[in-house]
């Protein structure tokens, strides 16, 4: 066999049959270097959305069971489609669904993850001279219950099957040229990187970067499979290229600045300081499945042996962790709860920055400089995260991105559905 090359192409790329033609050109350009090629494909343009108002209209709870079996159509639909275009324009192809395939998931609805993927049908189609075109964001069961895999599905599917069939690179093609340093539409100059290590893809896709899901770049990282972000209309463009780090020249500290909204802080007040408080309030909220990141715990009244506990979350997890706080109110022994929504979390992340002294303090000089308060703040080896009022989050992103010299002479060109840092 020759080198496989694993394409994944997202609803923007197929939105309607003129796009799907263009598509089919990417496909046949990487298949005429000589590779075998493997196609991932997302539902039409705003399909997803269209069938999920759909369910809505039929009942304002529809079964996560059900949801899959509707939402598992919209791939069906492109994969088809695209397969059709490719054997137009003079290439056999074949088009496979999470069955066909043997994508097999958790007994999960909506949210499941990929266990394995049975690859000697592909292998198969490819040994045969065929593009293999496959319906991304769904799996199956041992059972053969439809299974999806949540947000960032396709992305997860691609970098799955690049792994599971050993393949020589997955390309992630969107309606952008490439990763930039940061959003665009906040920072004009933002730069496009040539390169980005999976360990910073991570930082920053889980602290706001509109870039490839967490769960997809852990897959990258598992299977150590290159992957490249580019452009499906610029098909000379070569774009990013995700990579480990230990792979990567590292030239700066900082690679990009992320700014997230979406996040929410609690503040829960006069909390006993005793042995297990902590513990009892983090495991109820685990048990309705709301994930924290940033925490706190200061010793603020000793005379009263109590302190407060802060922490964020997702916004659209708020009615759900009230509901915990109150049950536990009896337990816990707090005197009152708020929650700030009017915050926003900015990072800046880098791999050259281990090891590399002073970067928190120019980061928090800056902040300061602009008069911006820094309410919390969390830390790794190659991420520093500040939490912000998000009237400033811009603010900060601008003034970061130019302290930490990442600023491009030319001006980004801003379209599409961007998957920027």
């Amino acid at each position: 066999m020759n080198d496989i090359i694993v394409q994944k192409f997202g609803g923007t790329s197929v939105a309607d049959t003129e796009k799907i033609k263009n598509v089919a050109k990417a496909v046949l350009k990487e298949k005429n270097l000589g590779h075998d090629v493997v196609v991932v494909v997302s539902a039409m343009g705003h399909t997803t959305d269209i069938l999920t108002k759909m369910a809505k209209d039929i009942t304002p709870n529809p079964s996560s069971r059900e949801m899959d079996m509707l939402l598992s159509t919209g791939e069906g639909v492109s994969i088809a489609l695209l397969a059709m275009a490719i054997q137009a324009q003079g290439c056999d192809a074949v088009s496979m669904n999470a069955i066909q395939v043997g994508i097999i998931t958790e007994k999960i609805h909506s949210k499941a993850r990929i266990l394995e993927i049975k690859t000697d049908k592909i292998k198969q189609h490819l040994e045969e001279g065929k593009v293999v075109v496959i319906a991304g964001f769904q799996g199956v069961t041992d059972d053969l219950e439809i299974t999806t895999l949540g947000r960032g599905g396709s992305d997860t599917s691609a970098v799955a099957l690049a792994g599971a069939l050993k393949a020589k690179r997955c390309d992630i093609y969107t309606d952008v040229e490439g990763i930039y340093s940061t959003d665009p539409r906040i920072v004009p100059r933002a730069s496009k990187l040539k390169q980005i290590s999976y360990e910073e893809i991570m930082e920053l896709a889980s602290n706001g970067a509109n870039v490839m899901h967490p769960r997809a770049v852990e897959t990258a990282m598992i299977h150590n499979t290159p992957v490249r972000v580019r452009s499906t209309f610029k098909l000379d463009d070569y774009g990013t290229l995700i990579l480990g780090a230990n792979e990567m020249e590292i030239q700066k500290p900082v690679t990009g600045i992320a700014s997230d909204l979406s996040r929410i802080r609690i503040v829960v007040c006069d909390v006993p300081d005793n042995p297990g408080t902590a513990a009892l309030l983090f495991n109820e909220l685990a048990k309705e499945n709301i994930s924290v990141d940033m925490i706190i715990q200061s010793y603020a009244r000793k005379d009263l042996h109590t302190n407060d506990i802060a922490f964020t979350m997702e916004k659209d997890d708020l009615n759900k962790a009230m509901k915990v706080l109150e049950q536990i109110k009896p337990d816990l022994k707090y005197s009152k709860v708020f929650a700030d929504e009017k915050i926003a979390n900015v990072s800046i992340v880098g791999a050259g920055m281990i090891g590399k002294p002073g970067i928190a303090a120019k980061m928090f000089k800056t902040l300061a400089n602009l008069g911006i308060n820094i309410k919390m703040i969390a830390t790794s080896d190659i991420k520093i995260s500040c939490l912000v009022d998000s009237d400033r989050a811009n603010d900060a992103v601008e003034a970061l991105h130019t302290v930490f010299g990442l600023d491009s002479k030319e001006i980004a060109e801003v379209k599409g559905d961007l998957p920027n840092i």
